[in-house]
């Protein structure tokens, strides 16, 4: 379990586009086998520790004539970024992925001297 000081938890989001294979044919709507996707989101501004990290679907546009075969993980994540890693294997077949994050953690605090 992660423990925070009340006077330093910081909070930050967003949404990323993680692809758009449709449109050009790419691997993720036209491959086979294992396909991996890596996107790098850097935070807003630095947490003292690495923080926790969420993320989940926002949009998920799939072919309906194969399984639908996803994993979607938060890692690397450091006091300045973390990826967000997006897996699919088999003949599943993905036209766009869109994904959402959250991340809370400590971060500096003007009002805290440390003497």
């Amino acid at each position: 379990m992660k423990k925070l000081n009340a006077h330093r938890i910081g909070i930050d989001n967003g949404t990323v586009h993680l692809f758009s294979d449709f449109v050009e044919d790419g691997e993720m709507w036209s491959g086979e086998g294992d396909r991996v996707r890596r996107v790098r989101v850097n935070f807003t501004e630095p947490f003292l520790t690495p923080p926790m990290v969420q993320v989940g679907f926002t949009l998920w546009d799939i072919s309906n004539t194969a399984n639908t075969r996803v994993d979607l993980r938060s890692d690397a994540v450091t006091e300045t970024h973390f990826d967000i890693v997006f897996t699919t294997w088999g003949d599943t077949k993905i036209a766009r992925m869109h994904a959402n994050w959250f991340a809370i953690g400590d971060v500096n605090d003007d009002e805290v001297w440390d003497v």
